[in-house]
């Protein structure tokens, strides 16, 4: 297996970018590629540091990117910069014009955790036809009902505004309207000390009510590292049982 990291430039954004990405050490073929976000408090490295996701991933025939989202929830802000843009229109073509790459729906899954868990859900929701696959761990899907920690941040009402219920990025109104005919398979959890416990409740219990097939589970721990260097193994088998 082989780890790089790489710098680009985003014109949406205009500025570098860098990401880490783990090879496989030998490669026959194009291959899936797994894109893992990081959270509120991170940056691309978070991943790679904090966690063993390069051992856990060195025998799978798979890529995995860590991109770098700022603190702006992998979207496209109302007073704030287009990250959602830059995922979707700039750096997955980026990724399949430089490696070998399955460059279709089939080929490509998504996840991430807390603020990256939001992101991974909401940007395979909104396009459905660019991911096969997606989860979250300890997601901060309630944008409108976030504990007041979440809420009083800058950046916040930089990509949300004052009334985040019923927007272009509210998850729970994004699974309400759209298209189920390329419903991603989806899989969701978090601990159950986690202070975002009761949002991924209720986000369950809303995908229940709409009737949209998804995985949950719920395991001991909070929000922590600990947390998600054990569950991005569980990430890692649900997404290579979809991955074509």
């Amino acid at each position: 297996m082989a780890l790089c990291t790489l710098h680009h430039f985003s014109p949406s954004l205009r500025k570098m970018m860098a990401m880490n990405i783990i090879l496989p050490e030998q490669v026959n073929g194009r291959l899936p590629v797994y894109y893992l976000l990081h959270g509120l408090s991170d940056d691309y490295s978070a991943w790679q540091r904090r966690t063993s996701i390069e051992r856990y991933a060195q025998h799978l025939p798979l890529i995995v990117i860590m991109p770098d989202g700022g603190r702006y929830w992998y979207c496209d802000g109302v007073d704030g910069p287009p990250y959602e843009i830059y995922i979707v229109k700039e750096l997955l073509p980026y990724i399949d014009s430089v490696f070998p790459t399955r460059a279709a729906r089939g080929g490509r899954a998504i996840g991430g955790l807390s603020m990256g868990g939001y992101g991974a859900i909401k940007l395979a929701l909104k396009f459905p036809e660019l991911f096969i696959s997606a989860n979250g761990h300890s997601g901060a899907y309630d944008i409108a009902c976030l504990p007041e920690r979440a809420r009083d941040i800058p950046e916040y009402r930089c990509v949300f505004g004052d009334n985040p219920a019923d927007g272009k990025d509210d998850v729970f109104a994004i699974a309400e309207r759209m298209d189920r005919a390329q419903m991603p398979a989806l899989r969701l959890d978090c601990g159950t000390d986690d202070f975002l416990i009761e949002a991924n409740r209720r986000f369950h219990a809303h995908l229940n009510t709409l009737g949209i097939p998804h995985e949950y589970e719920e395991f001991p721990g909070a929000h922590t590292w600990d947390y998600w260097d054990t569950h991005v193994q569980d990430a890692l088998a649900f997404h290579m049982r979809h991955l074509a």
